[in-house]
């Protein structure tokens, strides 16, 4: 993945590219003269950049260097990857760091230059399946917070129609609920009448509901409320439609997602975000550190006049960072588990952001063990760190009793 380049590259060329074309600075060096550059122009249509490749090649260029601006880079990048010479996407931070003109034909000769002399470190880009698969769990995630904002739409309507039912129900789109929502749009406005549509378990709170249904509902919110409900309908669709597909691509990739999911906090969902994102091939990685540094979910290092200062996290992937603050959440909301005990000792020495991002951290080093190895997660147990330093539990036990006025005896257990 950080792929350095030892010495200079005498033939290397830099690609500035854009929605419509891309400046192509080939630039030739030789030990006994001054490097020449030369400035092209191509389109970003296929055709021009099938050409350009020709191009590079009858110059007998062996690095091309491009910056990863938006989406833009994929359509030279795809077509270039196979051509006889190595072709790196940077990221635009590591090149704009070091000073430099701004005009479109400077970025491209910058680019060359830096790459020439090895200043550059190449970005991780996946093979075709795991861009397939990216491009699908990406596309169901954009859809499912979509879908996630129609809903809220849908309460600020409901709220401004006097309507309380969010705060009986935990969920507005679920079968009771949307029941009494679609009787509402149609005409019904009795609460009695409304809260008997209720189902299972939600039948206890009949008493509840039928004072949350009672409002100023008007065909000004039934018109509303209608079309969120097929919007939220039609997400649905769409997700479950990705979702299969995403189980179809998935195929290759199963035992990396069995592995994953015997993770405590890992869904399958998050466990397809996971592979999406990382490719499932820890090769890339050296170590679980190099993983988490990618991803950003590890405090930046600032070092100055011999002292370390404390720094925030790195932008990283926030694809596969997002996935994994999904995944801290519920790990801090369900006890019994090694990674849960561990969110509390942090929590109440460090606070809950930062008890996040550590326990996002030793998901990542985890991961990581897991699938170098393929081995499964084994769970240590919440007493894990009791159990490993008993010395160091016990004296931190008596330090709170005497902190409190007690004066602590030891009397050992004769069974023990």
């Amino acid at each position: 993945m950080d792929l350095h380049r030892p010495s200079d590259t005498p033939r290397c060329a830099g690609l500035d590219v854009s929605k419509t074309d891309a400046k192509v600075c080939v630039r030739l060096s030789s030990p006994d003269r001054k490097p020449v550059q030369e400035i092209t122009t191509w389109s970003s249509m296929s055709r021009d950049i099938l050409r350009l490749r020709d191009y590079l090649t009858e110059e007998q260029v062996t690095c091309v260097v491009m910056e990863a601006t938006g989406d833009y880079w994929k359509p030279f990048y795809y077509v270039l990857e196979d051509a006889p010479f190595e072709v790196m996407l940077v990221n635009a931070h590591d090149a704009k760091n070091l000073p430099g003109r701004k005009t479109d034909v400077s970025d491209a000769a910058w680019l060359a230059q830096l790459a020439a002399h090895g200043l550059l470190r190449a970005s991780f880009v996946p093979p075709e399946p795991i861009r397939r698969l990216r491009d699908l769990t990406r596309t169901r995630t954009a859809i499912t917070r979509e879908r996630s904002r129609e809903i809220q739409r849908l309460e600020k309507v409901l709220e401004d129609a006097g309507i309380k039912l969010s705060v009986v129900v935990s969920d507005i789109t679920g079968v009771s609920a949307r029941r009494m929502l679609r009787a509402l749009a149609t005409g019904q406005r009795d609460p009695d009448v409304l809260a008997e549509m209720s189902v299972k378990l939600l039948r206890r709170k009949i008493p509840a509901l039928t004072q949350a249904l009672q409002g100023r509902f008007t065909e000004h919110h039934a018109f509303l409320v209608t079309l969120h409900l097929d919007f939220i309908d039609q997400h649905t669709i769409q997700i479950d439609t990705l979702t299969a597909r995403i189980e179809e691509v998935m195929a290759p990739f199963q035992a990396a997602r069995d592995l994953l999911v015997s993770i405590p906090g890992i869904s399958t969902t998050t466990a397809d975000v996971i592979i999406a994102e990382t490719g499932a091939d820890m090769t890339q990685f050296p170590t679980p550190g190099h993983l988490a540094s990618w991803a950003g979910v590890c405090p930046g290092h600032h070092q100055s006049a011999g002292r370390t200062k404390n720094a925030k996290t790195r932008p990283g992937n926030r694809h596969l960072k997002g996935a994994l603050g999904a995944a801290a959440l519920s790990i801090a909301n369900h006890r019994g588990t090694f990674l849960n005990a561990k969110y509390g000792h942090l929590m109440r020495h460090r606070g809950k952001p930062k008890a996040i991002v550590a326990i996002e951290h030793s998901l990542l080093t985890i991961i990581w063990n897991m699938l170098t190895d393929n081995t499964s997660y084994r769970e240590p147990g919440p007493d894990y760190h009791q159990r490993s330093h008993p010395e160091r539990t016990r004296n931190q036990a008596i330090r709170q009793l005497q902190q409190l006025g007690f004066t602590v005896t030891l009397t050992p257990n004769e069974a023990a």
